[in-house]
């Protein structure tokens, strides 16, 4: 138990590598782009303000960006259980077919809107 509690803190940590950051339940960390330094024992971010805003909300767009494919995830859930629970009915089978669509699209647009937000903040850091 330990071991996993100590790699979970360790890795929601700022990285002293330049450029890599840690993650915390597979999200990003607000200053996965930021470079890190060891002050006495302990990796924390460097920050130059205002020079580094711009990653800090790469970062955190990143995340929103997550989340909201999370949500779609879920509506693609929501939508499957809808189709199931119609027991037939025409007009409650095309409103849950409307639902998996349209969270289908959404996931995609997630995906490949947080892979743009990724390729961008890289290429700049």
């Amino acid at each position: 138990m330990i071991p996993m509690l100590h790699s979970l803190i360790s890795n929601f940590a700022a990285a002293c590598a330049p450029g890599s950051g840690g993650s915390f339940l597979g999200f990003p960390t607000w200053y996965k782009y930021l470079d890190g330094e060891t002050v006495a024992g302990k990796c924390s971010p460097v920050m130059k303000f205002p020079d580094d805003i711009g990653e800090i909300l790469l970062a955190v767009v990143e995340i929103l960006l997550r989340v909201g494919g999370l949500v779609a995830v879920a509506f693609v859930i929501y939508g499957g259980l809808r189709f199931i629970l119609s027991q037939g009915d025409p007009e409650k089978a095309a409103s849950a077919r409307k639902t998996i669509i349209n969270s289908l699209i959404g996931t995609v647009i997630a995906l490949l809107a947080t892979l743009i937000v990724s390729f961008i903040a890289r290429s700049l850091t």
